[in-house]
């Protein structure tokens, strides 16, 4: 991401302004049309892969040898002034708004000092495509990539050099191609995706084709359309102008294609790939390519990228929890977007003249020098330095007290760590023996299998004076006729379940998915133990089984209830889940739905978070909406008894007062 001030290559400012604009309005408006725009990670990656070799192979031409030291603390220059502003400010800020923005926190600030945040999420369960845990610095972990690269790839360089032009070429690509396939055989053998995705090695394929690229263009034109001896000169034909441009547009299209991270390292290496052709386009000596991107908007925001990078997400982050009092990075409301965009260029803008640009230009020591003569000049200047000092205390302090606050679980695992506990403690054991897949025991008077759906009548009817038969009163079932099988959500609102409907049986886990429940619902018909009622919620997770399904429909035979409780979360699926389940009960006798996700719509704030567990007063709601669903099926049955017991009292009368 950062540029180099020793040269400048045309075209690659705007360039990478292209590429935050990808990330950052993919993040901060995830309901935009750029769908895939995590792919401007992997167009800076090419970029740094190209300028680096480039002007490491600059150095070494020009001096015979690379400086590894001179180019590390130019490095360091460049990467540590913003990001050491930006971890401090946004972890103290964290600490004022408090909640899940602190979790983990530790092992991000690690992660953001080391270098190695890419690798302590994974050890830490991170994942960059889940929108469950607000992590503050997970942005992080490409710049943990890059500059693994910059430690690497200069003691690697000499040796790659032995090799003549051409096969260097191919020995990168070959690289990058085994990189991309490692991702794919990560995937294949059962390896997450997040794995694929965070790991150095299976995501080192866009530095790679930028170092591939770098060899490539080693004997050509080099920066800003200057020329060198031996190197070839002249304007790029039509053709090749055309190529540049379409790769770019074609890259813009592939960050807008839908459902792009389920196909990693598809989407990625295509990006990369189109970079490359746009960067060897861009700098071609007299190229129109590099000069249109750079014009003086994307030259401004390419200078300042790394910084806008390194705002964006803490900021839409702190903003979100302010806000709404959670987050999750798949529904962020556009007002909150909108501010975050403004909040960043700002801070961005600020940190590049104030702290970034300084420092690359006086050094380390020279800033502190500058700071302690301030100390010691007129009073104005004693005043900023005075603030600067001051500001640095802040911030140190509040990273810490940040740290040291930080929850060990998020809200949504409370709240499920809750729901387990209610049902140990409801199973008569200790919380913290019992698994989060837990049953509570039937009751010994719980219905037999095959027990008549509704209870049976009263011996004495209720009538009226005229001895017609009264409405029956509104119906109340109890627990003891209901089996619950369902996922984390249900288990949430085991609690609430419970107090409502004392005596219920609940099977709930983590996870869970409608391929799962089938199978439950297979042992607790084999072993005759499901109830009257069996109410399933198992949408949160994925799409909606079909036949695990009708499977479920199956084993409940003629005389029990399906109750289908929908789902909410901010998953793009839960719509066609929602439909699918609506369809079936619309289509299937004894089958209703419990609208879970109508009853939380107007009560968000019960829930954690994640926008999807309920906190305790979620798991009433959640009680209450499969409580009413079962009662509503009861009165409707007891209503269409009563219809019958009038139809037969009427004829009986008319029988029994009919003249002889």
């Amino acid at each position: 991401m950062p540029s180099s001030l020793s040269s400048r290559y045309a075209g690659l400012d705007g360039l990478r302004a292209v590429a935050v604009l990808l990330v950052v309005l993919s993040h901060l408006f995830p309901a935009g049309f750029l769908h895939s725009g995590f792919v401007g990670v992997d167009v800076f990656f090419v970029i740094s892969g190209f300028l680096i070799t480039s002007l490491l192979l600059r150095e070494r031409e020009s001096s015979g040898r690379i400086a590894l030291g001179a180019f590390w603390a130019r490095r360091a220059r460049r990467l540590l002034p913003a990001l050491a502003l930006v971890v401090t400010a946004s972890a103290s800020a964290a600490w004022l708004v408090g909640g899940d923005v602190l979790l983990g926190l530790g092992r991000q600030v690690l992660g953001a000092v080391t270098f190695s945040s890419n690798w302590l999420a994974l050890s830490g369960g991170g994942s960059y495509f889940s929108a469950a845990h607000p992590e503050l610095l997970r942005n992080l972990w490409s710049l943990a990539v890059e500059e693994q690269f910059y430690v690497l790839w200069p003691l690697l360089l000499p040796l790659a050099l032995l090799l003549p032009r051409a096969p260097r070429i191919a020995v990168a690509l070959a690289l990058a191609a085994l990189s991309a396939g490692g991702a794919v055989a990560v995937q294949a053998g059962g390896g997450s995706l997040t794995r694929a995705y965070y790991g150095t090695d299976t995501h080192a394929f866009g530095l790679l084709i930028g170092v591939a690229l770098a060899f490539a263009l080693d004997r050509r034109g080099r920066a800003s359309g200057a020329t060198s001896p031996g190197r070839a000169s002249g304007s790029p034909g039509r053709a090749v102008t055309a190529a540049g441009a379409a790769a770019l547009i074609a890259l813009v299209l592939v960050a807008a294609w839908p459902g792009g991270a389920a196909l990693f390292p598809a989407i990625p290496f295509a990006a990369s790939v189109l970079t490359a052709i746009v960067i060897a386009v861009a700098v071609r000596p007299g190229s129109p390519l590099g000069p249109a991107l750079d014009v003086a908007p994307f030259r401004w925001i390419g200078e300042r990228s790394y910084g806008i990078y390194l705002w964006h997400w803490p900021v839409v982050v702190l903003l979100g929890q302010a806000a709404t009092g959670r987050f999750t990075d798949a529904s962020i409301p556009a007002g909150v977007g909108v501010a975050a965009l403004v909040v960043t260029v700002v801070a961005s803008a600020l940190s590049y003249r104030l702290v970034e640009q300084p420092i690359r230009r006086l050094g380390f020591r020279g800033a502190l020098r500058t700071l302690g003569a301030g100390l010691g000049g007129a009073p104005a200047r004693r005043f900023s330095a005075l603030t600067v000092l001051a500001a640095g205390a802040i911030v140190v302090g509040g990273t810490t007290a940040a740290v040291a606050a930080a929850p060990p679980v998020s809200s949504s695992e409370a709240a499920v760590a809750a729901g387990a506990k209610a049902l140990a403690d409801a199973a008569g054991t200790t919380a913290e023996r019992a698994p989060a897949h837990i049953s509570t025991p039937a009751p010994s008077d719980a219905a037999p299998p095959e027990a008549p759906a509704s209870p049976a009548p009263s011996a004495t009817p209720r009538t009226g004076p005229d001895g017609a038969p009264l409405p029956p009163p509104a119906a109340t079932v109890a627990g003891a006729r209901i089996t619950a099988v369902g996922d984390s959500v249900m288990l949430a609102s085991a609690q609430g379940l419970l107090d409502r409907l004392p005596g219920i049986q609940i099977d709930a886990e983590v996870s869970r998915s409608m391929g799962a429940g089938r199978e439950i619902v297979d042992t607790l018909a084999a072993q005759g133990a499901l109830r009257d009622y069996v109410a399933v919620g198992l949408g949160t997770n994925g799409p909606v089984d079909a036949d695990a399904l009708q499977a479920i429909y199956d084993d409940l035979g003629p005389r029990r209830t399906l109750v289908l409780v929908n789902a909410y979360a901010p998953r793009d699926w839960i719509a066609g889940v929602n439909a699918d389940l609506a369809a079936f009960a619309a289509s299937h006798p004894r089958v209703v739905v419990a609208d879970w996700a109508q009853a939380i719509g107007p009560h968000l704030d019960d829930l954690a978070g994640d926008e999807i567990h309920p906190g305790p007063t979620g798991g009433g709601i959640y009680a209450g909406t499969l409580a009413s669903a079962v009662d509503a099926v009861e009165n409707q049955r007891a209503q269409v008894a009563h219809q019958v017991a009038l139809v037969r009292w009427a004829s009986d009368r008319a029988f029994t007062t009919a003249p002889e």
